[in-house]
């Protein structure tokens, strides 16, 4: 059964694509502020609406060509840049690799390069991306980490072992 969306749900729909936050979307449609929470479950819970919100979220995914492939990819470029790709070091000091040298993936790595010259000198600063965070989000996309909190009754039980004087 295909059901026809009210002007209501329309609004909800376009509301729920900016932040995928039920309750703010159904308040911002127009449905009672006390009890939005309720109201925005209940509407995500509607097939007609899940499919309607999967629709306009596939029509958003091809129209701005991001998708959640494309979001892994660049995270893997910045999870596994190779900082010995970027700069050069040693006992003559540190440099950079020109920047036509850099691979496109390579590229996507690179946070900030700056310069500042004066009289007396200069400096040069570059910054990759944070590459730990990187890896922690590819990481909880692929379920390496489990951050339940995990309450119980159980008692624990603690053995202290006494050794005898010697």
């Amino acid at each position: 059964m295909n059901r026809e969306l009210t002007p209501k749900q329309k609004e909800f729909v376009q509301q729920y694509l900016l932040d995928l936050n039920a309750a703010r979307a159904a308040r911002a449609a127009g449905y009672s502020s006390k009890s939005a929470g309720r109201i925005g479950q209940e509407l995500l819970n509607k097939t007609h609406i899940a499919a309607a919100i999967a629709a306009a979220q596939a029509e958003r995914a091809a129209r701005t060509e991001i998708t959640a492939d494309r979001v892994l990819r660049e995270l893997a470029r910045i999870g596994f840049a190779d900082s010995r790709r970027f700069f050069i070091w040693g006992p003559g000091g540190v440099s950079l690799r020109d920047s036509a040298e850099l691979t496109d993936d390579e590229a996507a790595a690179v946070s900030e390069v700056s310069e500042s010259r004066s009289e007396s000198g200069g400096s040069l600063k570059a910054k990759l991306c944070d590459k730990v965070k990187a890896l922690e989000l590819l990481g909880r996309h692929l379920g390496m980490f489990d951050d339940k909190l995990r309450v119980t009754n159980e008692p624990r039980i603690v053995v202290i072992q006494e050794t005898a004087p010697a």
